[in-house]
């Protein structure tokens, strides 16, 4: 009996890595308590530190990030310059930010977790993530018609 050999550079085995990233990332959101509606909504009543210390800390490590990117001038896997081009600020981002903030605080789910929680048997999820799925489709299908 043969091995049959694993094809490095094919497109089923290059997506393992991002299943196992994205259920390695589901475990840690589910023992740090943040997929909890309970926590969200402590949050949003302003009734506990413990989201806003997670929220803080993933800033406080992507702003270093950025920052070690920028002055160690750190290139791709591939070994192509890493650009981070500037943003520009429009109103539209203050009520996207808006919309985005109270579907959060009344469904008590942000679009991370949503796989995360309806992994640990929170099915009614399942009409969050297909609101926030129709939201981004008419936000697409609108986009043109809208100031920005």
């Amino acid at each position: 009996m043969g091995y049959k050999k694993i094809d490095l550079e094919s497109k089923a085995y290059q997506n393992v890595k991002y299943l196992i990233v994205g259920i390695l990332f589901g475990v840690i959101f589910v023992k740090s308590e943040v997929i909890s509606w309970f926590r969200i909504q402590e949050m949003f009543r302003l009734q506990s530190f413990h989201m806003y210390g997670i929220i803080g800390s993933a800033v406080l490590v992507g702003m270093i990030s950025v920052w070690l990117i920028k002055r160690l001038k750190i290139k791709t896997i591939d070994g192509e310059p890493i650009r981070i081009s500037p943003k520009k600020f429009n109103k539209g981002q203050i009520y996207g930010g808006l919309i985005f903030g109270f579907g959060w605080a009344i469904t008590g789910a942000c679009p991370g977790p949503l796989f995360a929680q309806i992994g640990t048997g929170a099915t009614v999820v399942t009409v969050t993530l297909l609101s926030a799925i129709a939201g981004t489709w008419f936000y697409g299908y609108l986009r043109e018609r809208l100031p920005h």
